[in-house]
This record gives structure tokens, sequence and C-alpha cells, in this order.
């Protein structure tokens, strides 16, 4: 999508604008000509403000709402806000000691996920998300198999980052108690520290060598393994999704009801945040820009975060698009910042 430029280089157009913006986040009320020529430190007539805003209208970055005189600004508008005329600062040293002291080191991943959408939630009054590392991404610590029937196994498997996970295995034929501790036991000896996606082939590599008595428990073993151990789907963790209902500009339930669908299937928000992943620092989707319908109205601002320097997800919040993009900046990229930190050190 084409970037927005502010017509000709009149710095009392990009003042007028970035005023207006600033007072319509502030207020949620449109701007008109007057309360600009109080606050915009500006020393010309409302007159030529209004002059100016039919120049900034016919440039599609306000529109005049009918039951006012007033402007708003256009999601162009709000583009070309936040790419030329923010101005944002390091969040202050009390909220990053409160992310740090709340995403520790040490903590299961999931665990981890779940405190950082929580404060992203909290701390910006919108709705947070972060996208789960890659399961392939880390190496598994240890497995055990505990048998539910006579085709159900229950898989229990501690990861690197000291996440647990508990996944059910459809068998083809019964195991007893015994053969399930020798084959998590080979699991253990042998595959334990390595990545998910290289043990199946260091298992077949060594059915190929094996004598014949360990062919048994190794095909066994592989069985078992390629339903345990086989990457989770990628997934994401949401909170305060509920904040969206007290919104202004989201009061439609219709509207309401198909961003609320968007969340519960995560599939479409799960591709738009692995977008994000392929560019450094934060980057802030407005209105028609994310390519989702439900989120038409919606400003997604995301930031990538990294572990042992790979990247291996992504924190966002995701509110309505008269947001304090000053305010909700620092956080997500501090967020990211402390989360993958607290992973790495983890």
């Amino acid at each position: 999508m084409a970037r927005p430029t502010a017509p000709g280089d009149d710095p009392r157009a990009r003042q007028l604008l970035r005023t207006l913006i600033a007072r319509y986040i502030r207020d949620g009320e449109p701007v008109g000509s007057q309360t600009l020529a109080r606050h915009a430190g500006l020393d010309i007539s409302p007159a030529t403000i209004r002059n100016i805003l039919s120049d900034l209208e016919e440039a599609g970055l306000l529109s005049s709402p009918h039951t006012s005189a007033g402007r708003i600004p256009t999601a162009q508008g709000y583009r070309l806000f936040v790419d030329s005329l923010l101005q944002t600062r390091p969040l202050p040293e009390g909220e990053l000691a409160r992310l740090r002291q709340e995403l520790p080191a040490g903590t299961g991943t999931q665990a981890l996920l779940g405190s950082a959408s929580e404060l992203l939630s909290a701390m910006t009054h919108f709705v947070g998300v972060v996208s789960a590392p890659r399961r392939e991404q880390f190496a598994f610590r240890h497995i055990d198999f505990v048998p539910l029937d006579a085709r159900r196994v229950l898989a229990i498997l501690v990861f690197a980052d000291n996440d647990v996970q508990n996944r059910i295995i459809q068998t083809r034929r019964a195991y007893d108690a015994g053969e399930l501790e020798r084959i998590a036991n080979y699991l253990n000896q042998h595959c334990a520290g390595r990545p998910l996606s290289e043990i199946r082939a260091t298992l077949l590599h060594d059915l190929q060598g094996a004598r014949t008595e360990m062919e048994a428990l190794l095909a066994h073993t592989i069985e078992l393994a390629e339903q345990a151990l086989v990457p989770a789907s990628d997934d994401m963790v949401l909170a305060g999704q509920t904040r969206l209902m007290g919104v202004q500009e989201l009061a439609d339930l219709d509207r309401l009801r198909e961003l609320f669908d968007a969340f519960a299937r995560k599939r479409e928000i799960l591709q738009l945040l692995e977008r994000t992943m392929r560019a450094p620092g934060v980057r802030i989707f407005i209105g028609e820009e994310t390519g989702l319908a439900p989120l038409e109205g919606i400003s997604l601002v995301t930031a990538p975060y990294a572990a042992h320097g790979q990247v291996v997800g992504v924190v966002g919040v995701i509110g309505p698009t008269r947001m304090a993009y000053d305010r909700v900046i620092p956080v997500v990229q501090a967020a990211a910042d402390v989360l993958g930190a607290a992973l790495k050190a983890g």
C-alpha cells in the first residue's frame, strides 16, 4: 500500500495534522478549526486553518463526519502520523521493571507467553497477543509414556525451555508398561538435547544399523516418537479481548462478532503475525492494511522477539485505530525485548 504524503512541504499542515490526530486520540471527538487555533501553537487565523484542513481532507488524510463541523483522521492520516509525525519515548524505567519482574527467566515458555499477553493487555487496555515459538526450535529434555488403554498412550514431554506438554497417542497395538519404559529410556538416552526436527532422522539411521534384537525396540520407538515428538501446530495466546467491547468505535455488535470470530479461528491473525517476523523492529498495520475484513477499523502493533539470536515469535497489541500509538509502541517493543531475554536466559 502506498504511503500517503502531506500536501506540499507546509510545516503548518504537518503541525495541524499532528495536533488534530493527537486531540482525536485523546478525546474521541471530531476536531474543529477553533480547537486547533487554540492548541496547535500556530499564529494563523481559523480561516487559514480551515483552508489547510480542506487540503488535508482532499488528500485523503482527514474526513468530516456528517454530524459535526470537525474532522477526524482516516486510516491514511493515521499512517502518515505514525510514519513521520509521531514522537515516541522509551518506556519509563518503572514499567520496564514491571515487565522484567513479571516475565522472569526460568519460567516455562507457555507461562511466559500467557504472562506477556496479559501484561500487554493490562498496560495498553487493548488486546495483547503473542505467537508461540515453534516447538521444533526447542530440544526436548525428557519423555515418559503412560498407558491409558489398549490403543492409547499418554506422552509427557519436557522441553529444554522448561515447557511441559502432554500428548495422547493412538497406537497400532497395545503396549505394556515395561515396553513403554524401554522406549522412553532409549529416547532419553539417545535423543535428549536434540531438536524435534532431527529426531526422526536419527532414529531411522539407528534402525538401519541395528542388530536384530534391537530392531523391534527401534521400530516401536519410531512409531511412538513420530506422534509424540511431531512439532505442534503454531499457536498464539490472546488476552483482554473483552476490553474491545468498551471501545466507542467498535460499538457495532456485528463488527465485534466478526472480530471475536477471527480471534477464535486464530489462523488469519497467526498468518498476519508470521508476516511481521521477517522484519526487525515495530510494525504497525492500520485498518485495511491487515488484509483481513474483520480487522478494518483496527490497528495491530507488533514486534518480533528473539532467543539465542533467532527470531522465534511475535508480540503485539490489537486495538482501535484511535489508539495512543506513542504509548503502545514502546510497550510492545519493550515486551518483545524482555520476553526474548527471559527465554534466552531460561
